[in-house]
């Protein structure tokens, strides 16, 4: 089911009615928008081409405002996007994802999959485009307008010079929603996005606490992840990973196990769907 709200509808974003680009209307499908945005909302995007570090940063921030009750919007891009969605469900989290395709046409088809599961998990799709208009490369930009709106805070986990990202964090500039950015590495070219946000005044990122705070919410506590084993070479790897080391090299030298037995230990681990590569011999439950 697919409904439709325009300027003059209840529930019609507030942020939208007096910017001067808003959206015409607003589609959606899933839960009731007007539920979702009475919620606490972070927007999390990044790059399509993400780092290890920009992935682990994104699955981690994700997943831990996802327990705390935080819905997370993102544009079910691959890359960064696809991930915040994903870790915000697997932590039973809730979503909205903000297309620059009409509902009945998701893109990308890659990613139709996840935006059923947003729907089947409680959250919502949303969209400018009515059914049958054909999506232009310039959709892509005009959407992170209402991605940047919807949220309370934006948060750009991972962004070169000339990131798309980075439309975002003007559009939400423009709004009046809060920016913030996790801080990279000097030489790395997809933290110079980040970095310059930092520069110019955005909020810095290091830990879930630094949105929290943002948010006015505190922390609360969580049960850990019931992630276990069929074995103890596998449960060691997955209780070394739950306290944040993902690097190959790391989890082999700190198991103690033999390169025979780590190995499979992986594999199996992987195969299982208890873990997922992040690229660039780093792994994440």
């Amino acid at each position: 089911i697919i409904n439709t709200l325009t300027v003059k509808s209840e529930g019609f974003p507030e942020v939208f009615k007096n910017f001067k680009s808003s959206p015409k209307q607003l589609y959606h499908s899933g839960a009731p928008l007007a539920d979702l945005l009475a919620r606490p909302r972070v927007t999390i995007v990044g790059s399509r081409n993400a780092t290890v570090y920009g992935q682990r940063v994104t699955q981690e921030l994700a997943s831990q405002l996802a327990e705390q009750g935080v819905v997370i919007i993102s544009g079910l891009a691959v890359g960064v996007d696809a991930i915040a969605h994903q870790s915000a469900l697997d932590s039973g989290g809730l979503c909205i994802a903000v297309l620059p395709s009409p509902l009945d046409n998701i893109l990308p088809v890659g990613n139709r999959l996840l935006a059923k599961r947003i729907i089947q998990n409680g959250g919502a799709l949303v969209s400018e485009y009515d059914s049958g208009d054909i999506p232009h490369r310039q959709n892509f930009i005009a959407r992170n307008r209402i991605m940047s709106g919807l949220g309370q805070i934006v948060v750009v986990t991972d962004a070169a010079e000339k990131s798309g990202s980075l439309h975002t964090a003007r559009f939400a500039n423009d709004q009046g929603v809060t920016v913030m950015a996790i801080p990279g590495r000097i030489y790395d070219a997809n933290s110079i996005g980040t970095n310059n946000l930092i520069r110019s005044g955005a909020g810095i990122v290091t830990s879930v606490e630094d949105i929290l705070n943002e948010l006015g919410l505190i922390r609360h506590e969580t049960a850990a992840k019931k992630v276990r084993g069929r074995n103890k070479h596998e449960q060691t790897l997955l209780d070394l990973m739950l306290r944040g080391i993902s690097e190959g090299e790391e989890l082999l030298d700190r198991s103690l196990l033999d390169v025979t037995e780590f190995n499979i230990a992986l594999t199996m681990l992987e195969l299982g769907g208890k873990i997922r590569p992040l690229g660039a011999n780093n792994w994440a439950i």
